[in-house]
């Protein structure tokens, strides 16, 4: 599965080390996902997202249906 989040579109940057002497090495800065399970009132079901720590704290901030809603209008939340 791809390191993206299903409610934020957050997805991997790429960028450099850069060392004390300046030299610069390739990486990667990676988002902070989580697969959880929200509960999904409207429909009574549960749902597994693979979400960022700050797709969760909107989810908690507007509620799922408007944060889910909201990603599949914008494309990132394929399945609903």
């Amino acid at each position: 599965m791809s390191r993206i989040c299903e409610i934020t579109g957050k997805k991997l940057l790429r960028g450099n080390n850069v060392s004390h002497s300046n030299r610069k090495t390739k990486r990667v800065f990676t988002p902070n996902l989580h697969v959880k399970k929200f509960y999904l009132e409207e429909e009574d079901r549960w749902v597994t997202l693979k979400v960022s720590a700050s797709a969760i704290r909107t989810i908690s901030k507007n509620g799922l249906k408007a944060a889910m809603e909201e990603a599949a209008k914008k494309g990132y939340l394929i399945n609903y």
